[in-house]
């Protein structure tokens, strides 16, 4: 049957520089909470630096937003390093309007 809720998370990591890459396909909203938070939470590797891969993402909500957040303190906040790669262009405008091309690295 495939997921009810239209999305999905999964990983990659790169041992070589310490990055875990997070994908996101489908919608980004609070369906994700859980599989986002374990993404990064219940990774045994030593993490350096965050990757959110969008590619195949179609949409973002407030609570992404609030996910990503979270992430970023989790990751150590000013000192985080975390980038947005591949943000379809309506997502890209949602992250510029609500200000987090400040916080994150946005591609």
């Amino acid at each position: 049957m495939g997921q009810a809720s239209g999305m999905s998370v999964s990983t990659d990591y790169k041992e070589q520089n310490h990055e875990l890459i997070i994908h996101i396909n489908g919608r980004f909203d609070f369906r994700a909470l859980h599989d986002f938070r374990d993404s990064y939470e219940k990774n045994n590797q030593q993490v350096d630096k965050y990757t959110i891969d969008l590619e195949n993402s179609d949409y973002l909500d407030s609570s992404a937003l609030g996910m990503l957040l979270t992430l970023r303190d989790y990751a150590g906040g000013d000192d985080a390093k975390i980038q947005i790669v591949n943000t379809p262009a309506d997502i890209k405008r949602i992250l510029y309007i609500t200000k987090l091309d400040s916080l994150f690295t946005i591609e």
